[in-house]
């Protein structure tokens, strides 16, 4: 195929998917926007303990305005400021950065059933926290366990890395069988860590547990600067590589034909969202499913397989649903509270499930020729 053949395929499955595509997003984001403050303001409001909103509004103008939270409203300061806004913050970062990472790593791989941790990430991330929980390491201060997650899921993604270059390239399959392998390694050794571990009578190993299987109850100030640096940044450079995922859905051979460099293209990207995922396991634990899911569902509705328009759409889904989740992680056993990541994976597990019926044996061959699910 020639160059100009290659230009003109990738132009047209564009222009196919334009109308509706184009139609869809414009009207979709707007709404999702909504949408998103709405449940911002519900995560605020609602909980085991109920502010009402009125009290809500008047915090934060005294805090946005400069002045002091006084009368009846101080009891309320520190949920809504202290708790439940950052918490909704990190909710809205971290969705929408997992959204972000799963589109652009089921495009690398051209496999619809890959999410940011199926390449080893989270289990890295998990035996970076249980080392230094277990350990109690003082060497970072308040950020020893966030230090040691994302610590942990770099060296994870170096070794993915690492195994899929040893045979010259990083072929998708390739990754794909590396990240699994170094799943159930990372799954072994935070096994062997917490049952040696801990002397402290089982508080230790539930408090790791609990972070392994995703939260938010974490969140503080000091710990959305960076979360908010690595998905406002990421964003943007994922828009700019936008086209070339597009050609790159469409196979090597094509990317290549276009004048792009398909292995170095894969290893840029690579590298960013495993550095994307790891700052953001690094402050919510392993929450698994939304990277699948939110691509999964943008494709399906906006029916496109172009990056440049389901990356936002995807991100505010992803933002959207895991307010949504955690709220009901909140309130479901209320004063107690479920670990986020359990209710994505009742929600996720049954999509895979589905995934993998409606596809059949092609679910595991990638994306096809770049149309939508």
């Amino acid at each position: 195929m020639t160059p100009t053949e290659t230009a003109t395929r990738l132009a047209d499955h564009r222009a196919s998917a334009a109308p509706s595509g184009g139609f869809l997003t414009r009207g979709l984001v707007p709404m999702l926007v909504v949408l998103l403050v709405a449940s911002a303001v519900a995560g605020i409001v609602l909980g085991s303990f109920q502010v009402p909103p009125a009290a809500v509004v008047r915090v934060l103008a005294a805090h946005l305005g400069g002045d002091p939270v006084s009368g009846p409203d101080v009891r309320y300061d520190a949920i809504v400021w202290g708790i439940r806004l950052p918490r909704v913050l990190l909710g809205a970062l971290v969705g929408a950065g997992l959204a972000m990472v799963g589109t652009v790593l089921q495009t690398l791989l051209r496999n619809p059933l890959a999410d940011p941790f199926v390449l080893g990430t989270s289990y890295g991330a998990g035996v970076g926290a249980v080392s230094v929980t277990l350990g109690a390491s003082a060497l970072a201060g308040v950020y020893t366990l966030s230090a040691g997650a994302f610590a942990g899921a770099l060296a994870a993604t170096a070794v993915v890395f690492a195994v899929a270059q040893a045979h010259r390239g990083t072929g998708a399959a390739r990754l794909l069988l590396a990240g699994v392998a170094v799943s159930f390694v990372g799954q072994a050794i935070t096994n062997v860590l917490v049952l040696a571990g801990d002397d402290s009578g089982g508080q230790a190993a539930r408090a790791v547990l609990f972070w392994l299987l995703g939260g938010l109850g974490g969140a503080r100030w000091t710990s959305l600067v960076v979360v908010a640096a690595a998905t406002c940044l990421a964003l943007p450079l994922f828009l700019l590589r936008a086209r070339a995922l597009d050609a790159l859905l469409l196979g090597e051979q094509t990317a290549a034909s276009l004048g792009l460099r398909p292995s170095r293209l894969r290893t840029e990207l690579f590298v960013v969202t495993a550095l994307l995922t790891g700052a953001l396991v690094a402050v919510s634990g392993a929450i698994g499913f939304v990277g699948l899911m939110m691509p999964l569902f943008t494709r399906l509705l906006l029916r496109t397989s172009e990056n440049a328009r389901i990356l936002p759409v995807a991100a505010l889904l992803g933002a959207v649903f895991l307010l949504w989740a955690d709220l009901a992680a909140r309130v479901v056993i209320a004063p107690a509270e479920l670990p986020v990541g359990v209710v994505t994976a009742l929600c996720g597990g049954p999509v895979f499930l589905w995934l993998l019926l409606k596809r059949g044996g092609s679910a595991t061959t990638g994306l096809g020729g770049g149309g939508a699910l």
